[in-house]
């Protein structure tokens, strides 16, 4: 499909809150892009060693979609074996990947999922992201996501949703459910 008569100029948006759909909110702009034509990559920060539902239909978009899973997945949960170091590293890779994918000029979009999050952690140093950020190609649209998004990249977004939980079923033990959390 050819690109259809978009703007040139990319914008920024953060999704960020203590509720859900941050990661989904960007794979609805992901989904309505490639449906216009553009080609878009998400560099997964944190997510990493569970099996979710996405990376299953995310296939089903290549080649207009682009999936990289560079994380070690959730600090400090009953599962994680893994060094804290381990998970910066992954991090700063993650980073490096989205730097060479805003490179190769090819994408319209970007998104750096728990990207904010990686910075709250300590994974990633703010100023190395806001670089990021300040130096992507002016027609090149980022959408960052997770928790605690910093005053200085929501003063850089153009475009900032906040997610913010009323009720969650883990409160009354419900457990994750397969296609709904993951």
């Amino acid at each position: 499909m050819e690109k259809e008569n978009v703007s040139n100029g990319g914008i920024v948006i953060v999704y960020t809150g203590n509720g859900k759909g941050k990661t989904t909110a960007s794979l609805g702009v992901a989904l309505r892009a490639i449906g216009h034509g553009l080609k878009v990559c998400m560099v997964q920060f944190i997510k990493g060693e569970w099996h979710y539902g996405e990376l299953n239909s995310l296939k089903k978009l290549e080649p207009d979609f682009e999936l990289i899973v560079a994380g070690k997945g959730f600090i400090g949960i009953i599962d994680d074996d893994h060094a804290f170091e381990e998970h910066v590293r992954a991090a700063k890779t993650a980073l490096d990947i989205v730097e060479q994918k805003m490179s190769l000029d090819i994408f319209d979009i970007i998104i750096l999922d728990e990207i904010n999050y990686a910075v709250h952690l300590g994974l990633l140093n703010l100023g190395d992201v806001m670089k990021i950020v300040k130096n992507r190609p002016k027609h090149l649209s980022l959408i960052l996501t997770g928790n605690y998004a910093c005053d200085e990249i929501i003063l850089l977004a153009d475009l900032v949703t906040e997610m913010k939980e009323i009720k969650h079923p883990y409160k009354k033990g419900i457990k994750a459910k397969r296609g709904i959390d993951f």
